[in-house]
C-alpha cells in the first residue's frame, strides 16, 4: 500500500467556489475514484490556496492513470481546471506535485 500526498495551488479568488464544489462532488466521479482504488482520499486547502491531497493506494501511478482513462475524470477535470493557478494548459492531475515520505507513525 502507497501512501501519496501532493500538493497544487488553488486560485485565492476561486477557493470559496472551489471549497462549494467539493461539498458536493459528482456520484460518478467519487464512484471512479473508489473503482480506480483511491481510498482514504483528503483535500487540504490552506488560506493561501495551497492544495494538499493525500490518498493510499495499491499503485498511485496505476491508479492515476485508470482515472485519466474514465470519461466522468475528464468532465470534472474541465470543470475544475479554471480554479487552478496557471498550469501550461495541462490538468491537476499531470500537475500534481508529489512529497516524499519522510516519516509515518504506525
Amino acid at each position: 500500500m502507497q501512501r501519496v500526498c501532493f500538493t497544487l495551488r488553488v486560485k485565492q479568488e476561486r477557493m470559496d467556489e472551489y471549497r462549494r464544489r467539493h461539498a458536493a462532488v459528482w456520484p460518478a466521479m467519487l464512484a471512479a475514484l473508489s473503482d480506480a482504488g483511491w481510498r482514504n482520499y483528503s483535500l487540504f486547502l490552506a488560506p493561501d490556496g495551497l492544495l494538499v491531497g493525500y490518498l493510499e493506494t495499491d499503485d498511485f501511478d496505476s491508479a492515476l492513470e485508470r482515472m485519466k482513462k474514465t470519461e466522468v475524470n475528464k468532465l470534472w477535470q474541465d470543470e475544475m481546471a479554471s480554479f487552478f493557478v496557471e498550469m501550461g494548459g495541462s490538468k491537476a492531475d499531470d500537475n500534481m506535485m508529489r512529497l516524499e515520505e519522510v516519516f509515518h507513525l504506525e
